[in-house]
């Protein structure tokens, strides 16, 4: 297993691509991201987004003509890649596959499982695949996402927080920004945010 990360537009958000198997995953292509991913890889099989906000999935609809592969969002993120409120000439891109809450999808031997931990966004999700999870912008090193956006719960996200410290096996996380961090170490972290967000 190999993953690449590259650092996209102007919130630096991390695009990535993960090689497993034979068969190339890429995670949340944001602005300027297509020739990076073109680039790097070989046997693309699919587009995968944590969630639908305009830095994370500006390049959907090039890679997905280019490349001719599947989109898959979480169904609560739809309507966001279509428009939004912060950068009106996002370009729009349509999932082939709406992810419904916790679904897991088996590629020829690769499993990849989305958890639905809303709070950020309706859909925001962190994608597993073996021992690492994209956490998107659910998690951060030392850090939550903000639940003050546009469709943002604060009470979605107290309850996506406890439901993640259930999550019993520890995992590598990799964030939508910044450096990566593990499961166990952001779960010891879930009191504070918590007493923040009361």
């Amino acid at each position: 297993m190999e993953l690449l990360r590259q650092p996209m537009g102007p919130y630096q958000t991390n695009c990535y691509i993960l090689k497993i198997d034979g068969k190339d995953f890429i995670i949340d292509p944001g602005v300027g991201a297509t020739q990076w991913v073109v680039k790097n890889v070989t046997n693309p099989i699919a587009i995968l987004n944590t969630h639908g906000h305009f830095d994370h999935v500006w390049s959907n609809h090039e890679l997905q003509t280019k490349l001719n592969i599947p989109l898959y969002t979480p169904k609560g993120d739809v309507f966001l890649l279509q428009s939004s409120e912060w950068m009106p000439d996002l370009p729009p891109s349509f999932p082939d596959v709406e992810v419904q809450g916790d679904q897991t999808f088996d590629f020829d031997g690769v499993e990849i499982k989305f958890h639905h931990f809303p709070g950020h966004c309706p859909g925001c999700s962190m994608i597993e695949v073996r021992d690492i999870m994209f956490s998107g912008d659910f998690l951060f090193h030392d850090s939550i996402g903000r639940y003050d956006f546009p469709y943002s719960s604060p009470e979605d996200m107290k309850n996506s927080l406890k439901k993640m410290c259930l999550l019993q096996e520890d995992k590598t996380l990799y964030p939508g920004h910044g450096e990566k961090t593990t499961l166990f170490h952001e779960q010891r972290n879930v009191d504070y945010w918590l007493h923040r967000l009361e």
